[in-house]
């Protein structure tokens, strides 16, 4: 397969290594201070670059009919517009705030969790993540998803940043050296603790899942996807 890089930073050239050695061809390479190669030659698109160009990466795929599965996070205020855009061109996109196969699990996992914990009022629910010093968005894509997951199974309202009140899962966001993520939920009570963890040992998961994204994306029609679907998770 023929591939496009948009944003060639860290995950990016673990993208790059871990596809060739997979036999994938990339044919276009794009950050923003360069780009290499041509963009109409490749079967499928990797999208993981800044916040301020994933939309322009994204609807620049759907424009040359490439299929994209975008990785990037803090640009959800404008993902109803990619989201139209992508049904005017008929095109094929797939957003995942974490690509990993062990995180979509554990998204999987966390709901389940959520699920059984409902009834408990007497247990306070919170979420942690921990990510490199260069990440700039808090909190990470992937703990907002593991609160929005809490939310639709709980009388949760709404999460929030370091403010933990009525109705509102705190979100604990810490940068901390070159920790390549680690996201954990925890219901606590006076007199327990109930705890579940996904800890990244390297960004070769991310880059993996996406790898895993863009070949399923390559095959299937015009759509929005997720990673349940790529995984077959119902």
């Amino acid at each position: 397969m023929k591939l496009a890089i948009l944003g060639y930073g860290k995950m990016g050239k673990t993208i790059e290594k871990l596809a060739v050695d997979k036999g994938h061809e990339i044919v276009y390479k794009l950050s923003s201070d360069f780009e290499e190669g041509t963009l109409k030659k490749a079967d499928a698109a990797i999208e993981f670059s800044v916040p301020e160009a994933a939309v322009e990466n994204i609807t620049r795929c759907f424009k040359e009919g490439i299929p994209v599965a975008c990785g990037t996070t803090g640009w959800l205020d404008s993902y109803n517009k990619v989201l139209k855009k992508c049904e005017e061109r008929n095109a094929r996109f797939i957003y995942a705030s974490n690509f990993s196969v062990g995180v979509n699990l554990f998204f999987n996992i966390n709901k389940y969790v959520a699920k059984l914990m409902a009834p408990w009022d007497e247990y306070n629910v919170s979420v942690e993540e921990i990510h490199h010093t260069q990440k700039k968005d808090a909190p990470s894509g992937t703990a907002i998803s593991i609160a929005e997951g809490i939310i639709k199974h709980t009388d949760k309202k709404d999460w929030k940043l370091e403010e933990d009140s009525e109705g509102i899962i705190p979100i604990t966001a810490k940068r901390e050296g070159d920790v390549k993520g680690t996201h954990r939920v925890e219901y606590s009570s006076k007199i327990d603790a109930i705890s579940i963890k996904h800890e990244a040992h390297t960004r070769d998961g991310f880059a993996k899942g996406a790898i895993l994204a863009a070949e399923w994306l390559a095959k299937k029609e015009s759509g929005v996807y997720t990673m349940k679907d790529v995984l077959g998770i119902s």
